[in-house]
């Protein structure tokens, strides 16, 4: 049986897009610093922060269809080997958004504006984001990163504690869904309490960046406006974020096959 089918593709790009939009996101606060506008700024953010997270449920109900179609033969090393490129769908959508991080600080810039001219009203800020003459000179900001843009960046001020925080708490979020439907393969007799353990680990991420990465972040971001600290300080964190986001989806690969015996053998507890 073929591996690599058509569903896997299809679900593979929706992951892409997802973790490409969780990337662009660490733009956001970077516009927001660079026009003056946080409030505004964390307003856009939390915005793609929920459209990435209804995503990830979205694809949920068709990552299981891919148990259901495997074969039963040798369902473990088949499914294990597609769960696999959905992580490495992950990385690349990851490096996709690292890409266009300098166009979208530009166009997030003009976003925040459009925001505050728009009274903070959303569906006219989409109505004219979307518009014609906003996407052709949307087009106009185009630009791919160049080692220009690391000038300045110095390695003994990243925070590595912070580093490796939100390269472990990525792994876990990019392997949660994907470990807890394996884990369902490797207790049959408790498969759906397994599949049901996927949003307890997704949460638990979530609330982890909540308190441990978010908000360090958006201190830095308010010093900035607030003339307690540089934009280049922010530029250099917000990179910094986006190279340990690219590491974590990394250690998800080693992460996976662990998190699932992890989970089905927790399972037992509950049942």
């Amino acid at each position: 049986m073929e591996i690599v089918t058509d569903k896997l593709i299809y679900i593979a790009l929706f992951i892409f897009i997802i973790h490409s939009i969780e990337t662009l996101a660490y733009a956001v606060r970077l516009s927001g610093a660079r026009v003056k506008m946080i409030a505004s700024a964390l307003s856009l953010f939390n915005i793609m922060v929920m459209v990435s997270r209804l995503a990830n449920m979205m694809q949920q109900p068709f990552t299981g269809s891919l148990i259901d179609t495997a074969p039963s033969n040798n369902a473990q090393e088949f499914v294990a080997t597609q769960f696999r490129f959905l992580i490495g769908a992950s990385t690349v959508g990851t490096i996709f958004g690292i890409l266009l991080l300098p166009t979208f600080i530009a166009l997030f810039s003009r976003a925040i504006i459009h925001l505050s001219e728009e009274k903070g009203s959303v569906p006219s800020l989409f109505k004219r984001l979307f518009s014609l003459q906003y996407i052709k000179r949307g087009i106009t900001h185009f630009t791919l990163p160049k080692f220009s843009y690391l000038k300045d960046t110095k390695i003994k001020d990243i925070p590595i504690r912070l580093f490796l925080v939100n390269m472990v708490i990525t792994a876990i979020y990019t392997i949660g869904v994907l470990s807890a439907l394996y884990a369902a393969l490797l207790t049959p007799e408790r498969a759906s309490t397994a599949i049901m353990a996927s949003g307890l680990i997704n949460g638990m991420a979530t609330i982890l960046l909540v308190i441990f990465v978010d908000p360090k972040v958006s201190v830095v971001a308010d010093d900035v406006v607030n003339q307690r600290g540089s934009y280049q300080t922010l530029k250099n964190i917000s990179l910094m974020m986006v190279t340990s986001r690219l590491l974590g989806t990394l250690l998800a690969q080693l992460f996976f096959i662990p998190g699932a015996k992890y989970i089905a053998w927790f399972t037992q507890f509950i049942v």
